[in-house]
């Protein structure tokens, strides 16, 4: 799939809830958000169905996020059934965590390929105050699972502290075990508009003075803008997700599936369309591939997040997908 710009879509992220179990101070307020109801969100037949359309148009990887998608029952069925998709190459998930040991025995015997765990600090009072509810200790347990499965993992950082000594025991994971870590620009959505800005370069400071000097690792690692460095004498490398201060929207190969089934083209706009509507109208899978096509022809050329804009996005990332 190509858009107007040139750019191949191959990456659809999949929102497959909009429920999460924690309560994170730049995604949403402490008393939670309202939750759609069961028969608003996409049933997994529908996911399906949109993937088998979009293998047929060139879907390559599919990325399956929340919410916190491991709140909603049988995904381990669903990784299984995307992975027997003719073209999918690549299924992996994004996770807060807290479920994964429980769970992860399943999904890679489904096919899992590797797992995202976002977690911004090893700091228990830290995580505590971020979460609001969350329990590290059982972050870390899956964790521990994950590499001892032998699937990728990576853990997305999201610097809501300015406190070195946070960035620097974070970096500690990808010295002590297999994992790659990345740093990610908050992204001036929702409740991330109230935080404080920490940029790829102040954070780079920041390790390089603790570890030494970053060499640029120039092979691709994952289906994201990630960038990474070698550290020597770690196992993994370090990474970062710079949206802001670098921005990677002319190799933006993506688009994101929301729980109610809007095909969104942009993480700043609110352009794109509903595909559950016509699904559920009854439409033809080839009505279903016309409408992709629409929404990909309508993806703009990159984001404007330090600009003024007048169909900015007004959910909060959980209702999005992460």
């Amino acid at each position: 799939m190509k858009d107007h710009f040139g750019r191949t879509i191959d990456y659809l992220r999949i929102s497959v809830t909009d429920r999460c179990n924690l309560r994170c101070i730049y995604c949403m307020p402490e008393t939670g958000v309202t939750s759609m109801s069961h028969s608003e969100i996409l049933t997994y037949e529908e996911i399906l169905r949109i993937c088998r359309v979009m293998a047929e148009m060139g879907l390559r990887k599919v990325k399956l996020t929340g919410g916190e998608p491991l709140v909603r029952l049988g995904l381990a069925d669903l990784i299984r059934q995307i992975k027997a998709i003719p073209g999918i190459e690549e299924v992996t998930i994004t996770t807060n965590g807290m479920l994964l040991k429980e769970q992860l025995p399943a999904m890679v015997e489904a096919g899992l390929d590797a797992v995202n765990i976002s977690l911004d600090t090893v700091d228990p009072e830290l995580f505590e105050k971020v979460t609001r509810i969350g329990n590290l200790d059982k972050v870390m347990e899956g964790i521990m699972a994950a590499v001892d499965s032998g699937i990728k993992v990576k853990i997305n950082c999201v610097p809501v502290t300015a406190e070195k000594d946070n960035f620097v025991r974070m970096a500690l994971l990808a010295r002590d075990y297999p994992i790659h870590v990345r740093f990610i620009e908050v992204m001036p959505i929702g409740y991330g508009r109230e935080f404080e800005f920490h940029s790829e370069e102040d954070i780079r400071r920041m390790l390089e003075r603790e570890y030494g000097s970053f060499i640029p690792y120039m092979r691709k690692l994952g289906n994201g803008p990630s960038h990474y460095f070698t550290v020597p004498g770690f196992k993994g490398k370090i990474g970062f997700i710079s949206a802001i201060s670098h921005k990677f929207c002319t190799e933006c190969n993506r688009i994101r599936l929301t729980a109610d089934g809007f095909l969104k083209t942009c993480l700043q706009y609110e352009i794109g369309q509903s595909l559950k509507s016509i699904m559920r109208a009854g439409c033809t899978d080839e009505e279903l591939a016309a409408r992709i096509r629409e929404t990909i022809d309508m993806k703009p050329m990159s984001h404007h997040f330090l600009e003024e804009i007048g169909d900015e996005e007004h959910r909060s990332m959980s209702q999005i997908g992460g």
